[in-house]
């Protein structure tokens, strides 16, 4: 229904952003809507897939076509809802996923959440040899930069309660929270780069 939504990102929550679009607010569920911290109130694009079920409407948004791609990939493969979907795209080393996949490194696919042996066989299956035109180039040109006048504790948190709505368990994030130095000086966005890093280390 939707193909792309341009407006003012009005608010940045852990799981969803806000995109103001001819005086309507749009809910826009996203891997990591902290990558857009530095462009709160600017104009911005999001490339939309809208899920109907039947008891509910979501939109998910997406920094670019190669990545709504992905995502309508993965929701293809039993097993993957759009949650789990999110969730491995928040990891943005998209390189190490599709190789993962050509290697069959099952024990890596089952690093995310909701990703059991089973399910973590069947994208084996189903994409192996099938995302080789994806190319990780225009997703990292949206990195942050790692310098931010707000609180280091306070752009830890979110990162931390965005790792929740990501569907990791509480005790993944626990223990990520042990190997993170709270004290740096980084933004939400690079906290969450450097949790979803060692969580997929673990």
């Amino acid at each position: 229904m939707y193909e792309y939504i341009k407006g003012i990102i009005k608010h940045i929550y852990p799981g969803y952003v806000v995109l103001e679009a001819n005086s309507i607010g749009y809910k826009i569920l996203m891997a990591n809507p902290f990558r857009y911290s530095e462009k709160l109130h600017n104009e911005e694009t999001l490339y939309i897939y809208h899920d109907v079920k039947q008891d509910a409407m979501n939109l998910f948004g997406f920094v670019s076509l190669q990545e709504k791609n992905l995502f309508l990939k993965l929701i293809n493969v039993s097993g993957i809802g759009p949650k789990s979907a999110l969730a491995i795209l928040a990891n943005e080393d998209h390189n190490g996923f599709v190789q993962a996949i050509e290697d069959e490194n099952k024990t890596y696919l089952t690093k995310f959440p909701g990703v059991g042996k089973k399910t973590a066989a069947q994208i084996v299956l189903d994409l192996k040899g099938k995302l080789s035109e994806f190319d990780t180039s225009e997703s990292q040109n949206h990195a942050a930069d790692t310098s931010s006048d707000d609180s280091g504790n306070t752009a830890f948190e979110e990162a931390m309660e965005a790792l929740l709505v990501l569907g990791y368990t509480s005790r993944d994030v626990k223990k990520v929270r042990k190997q993170i130095d709270t004290q740096s000086d980084l933004t939400t966005d690079a906290y969450i780069r450097e949790a979803l890093s060692k969580l997929m280390k673990k």
